[in-house]
């Protein structure tokens, strides 16, 4: 077998069926395709209990450390006894024959189409159906009503979007529990469900630094948040407790629960991309307020781009226009400074963005140089700038996990930098043991028209203030 530059995936001359044949009889057998998230979700909802399929393993991607592992028994369900075996996606060709594979379903977010339809040639051609489940198919039913909070792409500026929704709805006095999107690490049947009521409760559970990341802002805030793997049984438990379930998304992809209003972030720096990107341009269709962020970096022929994209794709959504002010908690460690800048490490990976608010707040704040570290990285970081090329001078927090977490802080001392600019949701500074002087950078949503958010969530649901629950739960879409 050989790698084929440019798909990742081994392919061979055994890569076809050699017989030809149709499927043999019996339960149709599925290979999905994902990255430790939406692949799960799909299982869930629609093939665990289906007995006319046999999902015979998963693929994974994207996130290090989530192949070569089983998705659980206690997850999987009466018909998977022995639970569902994930595989690196590299080993596609050789699954696809080896298991007998009739249909990949491919089930994993913020990829340019051509990547997906690359997969799906390789899918066929080792003679297999290539097939999506679209939202119809997976969106749970609440009971109460779902604002989701979704994107074109990933680092689009969700996180800040869903707080101020989610500010929002309180100050209206509604019960507000956040549901984030999966990030399904470590032992999968421990974290099926998950709860976290206040900044002590991440203590409870061996987070990575991006399941940090997502939470924190939120436990900050005063809100509860949801997570995990099992996103029925989540569900089910969140809504016992909010008159308002707020879908906080991951990457670009579309809720996993069926809302009563949709927000879908874009970000003019990537113009474009909001119809290039799978499933982004599904939100992008789907939604009932775009949210174009970041219009105080972006130009304003950018903006119009986005603008024109959204009229010509959804001519009946409501645009929001808001920039995403930074704030430094120790600018004079910046000015004049060789600098050290640590991004979100998804937003700069398959994310592609080459900068953020990092390197905007280094830049403002005067610093005299910006360390490049690629040649300073070590272990897990040297492979991710190996994969990321594009990556220029500075660093992806990669820490989702202890190893990896130790190559950050490796990494950040050979660089020698006079001091480290943190421009990651979660501070980083508590988790990094170093001598060197650390500012941390914060980032906000911030409507610069009208109607803006509060007047849109006020109007579609101001009405639910001071109502039973009952009258809540019926609210139509």
């Amino acid at each position: 077998m050989e790698r084929r530059e440019g798909d990742g995936l081994r392919t061979g001359g055994r890569a076809r069926r050699q017989d030809g044949g149709p499927a043999p009889l019996g339960r149709r057998r599925v290979l999905i395709m994902g990255a430790g998230g939406r692949d799960f979700h799909n299982f869930n909802v629609y093939f665990r209990d289906n007995p006319a399929y046999e999902v015979v393993a998963f693929t994974a991607t994207q996130i290090p450390g989530i192949a070569n592992r089983v998705y659980p028994p206690e997850l999987a369900g009466h018909l998977y006894p022995n639970g569902v075996p994930i595989y690196d996606e590299a080993d596609l060709v050789d699954l696809v024959e080896r298991l007998n594979v009739a249909e990949v379903v491919f089930a994993y977010s913020d990829v340019p189409y051509e990547y997906v339809m690359r997969r799906g040639a390789v899918a066929q051609a080792a003679g297999a159906e290539f097939t999506f489940l679209g939202p119809l198919s997976t969106m749970l039913q609440a009971t109460v009503p779902v604002v989701a909070v979704v994107a074109v792409r990933t680092g689009s500026g969700k996180s800040q979007t869903s707080r101020r929704v989610t500010q929002v709805l309180k100050e209206l006095g509604l019960r507000t529990v956040v549901v984030r999107h999966p990030m399904a690490y470590g032992d999968l049947a421990a974290v099926a469900v998950q709860r976290f009521a206040q900044p002590a409760d991440l203590a409870k559970w061996d987070l990575t630094v991006e399941e940090r990341e997502e939470y924190e802002p939120h436990l900050v805030q005063g809100t509860i948040v949801y997570a995990g793997v099992d996103y029925g049984r989540i569900l089910h438990q969140a809504e016992r407790e909010a008159d308002v379930i707020v879908w906080d998304g991951g990457n670009n992809d579309f809720s996993f629960y069926r809302p009563d209003l949709n927000i879908v972030v874009a970000d003019p720096l990537r113009a474009g991309h909001e119809t290039a990107y799978y499933p982004g341009e599904i939100n992008l269709r789907m939604a009932d307020i775009v949210v174009i962020n970041k219009v105080d970096t972006a130009t304003p022929e950018q903006v119009a781009d986005v603008r024109a994209a959204v009229a010509a794709a959804n001519p009946g959504a409501t645009v929001v226009e808001a920039a995403s002010p930074i704030a430094v908690d120790n600018p004079g460690l910046i000015r004049g400074k060789r600098v050290l800048v640590v991004e979100d490490g998804p937003t700069l990976t398959h994310g592609e963005m080459d900068f953020g608010a990092g390197v905007l707040a280094a830049r403002r704040g005067g610093a005299g140089e910006l360390v490049d570290p690629r040649r300073y990285a070590v272990g897990s970081i040297a492979d991710t700038f190996r994969r990321y090329p594009h990556i220029g001078p500075l660093l992806p927090a990669m820490g989702y996990g202890g190893a990896q977490l130790h190559d950050l802080e490796e990494t950040i001392r050979r660089a020698n930098p006079d001091t480290v600019v943190v421009a990651t949701p979660i501070d980083l500074r508590r988790l990094l043991h170093l001598d060197v002087p650390m500012v941390r950078v914060g980032y906000s949503l911030a409507e610069r028209t009208k109607p803006d958010l509060r007047d849109l969530l006020r109007e579609k649901f101001g009405g639910l203030v001071n109502v039973g629950r009952g009258r809540a739960a019926g609210l139509g879409g």
